[in-house]
């Protein structure tokens, strides 16, 4: 894990206790094969400090949110903003971002306000730790 905040590369900020968030994180994580993808659990130092410095608030956010570089995207824009940068068939995910933001959000959020009710949620963001995982330890952010 890294305690410096990389300059310009893709960050996602997650919710490190919700499951479906952290399936979101390993879904990208081996689909991202040049690793320039970088991750921080919206509850780290790390998140909260990117949140702030984005604008957006430190608590209570329910998005996953991109940063790159002084671009940030949340909710519906952040999935389909990372489906870009993951390329091959996800980059036609991309193409979400051509529906009108009010329906692409509300389908989001739908899912989002539920998400702990159908995936569960964990006691503690659980972050890799396995020798196999060194090389993806050091792409999130403490």
């Amino acid at each position: 894990m890294r305690d410096e905040i990389p300059d310009g590369a893709p960050i996602v900020l997650f919710d490190g206790v919700c499951n479906l968030c952290n399936g979101f994180v390993q879904f990208i994580v081996p689909r991202d094969s040049a690793g320039t993808i970088h991750f921080a659990s919206l509850q780290s130092d790390a998140g909260k400090r990117l949140l702030a410095d984005h604008g957006l608030p430190t608590d209570e956010l329910e998005s996953i949110v991109l940063i790159e570089g002084d671009d940030c995207y949340v909710k519906s824009a952040a999935v389909a903003r990372i489906a870009t940068h993951l390329g091959g068939v996800y980059r036609l995910l991309g193409g979400l971002r051509f529906l009108p933001r009010p329906i692409r959000d509300r389908a989001y959020d739908f899912v989002a306000a539920r998400r702990y009710r159908w995936f569960g949620k964990k006691d503690r963001c659980a972050m890799p730790t396995d020798d196999a995982f060194r090389d993806v330890q050091s792409r999130f952010l403490e």
